[in-house]
């Protein structure tokens, strides 16, 4: 079956930068959209970026012009880079990943931006 797993993760000072990777396994296809959704304590589970397979992309407000996603369909990756990161991007963050009509996510990893 199809797993993505997140990495990069961890803390980081406010104005820094981490770049979050999600390999996905067990497709032979590429998927559609692959993307960052990511939940604060408290908070509902919000869109940051998506990326189709043909290149476009979607940001939520709150980042654009910080962070850039990018995906590579050779390897069926999903990178998320990060910059001037601010405490209120403090939250786990999840992959997904859509094919077809299959939706598939992965376990999060904790982004933490001290201030």
């Amino acid at each position: 079956q199809v797993q993505l797993v997140e990495s990069g993760g961890g803390l980081v000072q406010a104005g820094g930068s981490l770049r979050l990777s999600c390999a996905a396994s067990g497709s032979i296809f590429s998927f559609n959209t692959m993307g960052w959704y990511r939940q604060a304590p408290g908070k509902q589970r919000e869109l940051v970026a998506t990326i189709t397979n043909g290149g476009s992309t979607n940001y939520a407000d709150s980042v654009k012009g910080r962070f850039t996603i990018s995906r590579d369909n050779a390897k069926n990756t999903v990178y998320l880079q990060m910059n001037s990161l601010k405490p209120e991007d403090t939250a786990v963050y999840y992959c997904y990943a859509n094919l077809d009509r299959w939706d598939y996510w992965g376990q999060g990893t904790q982004v933490t931006v001290s201030s």
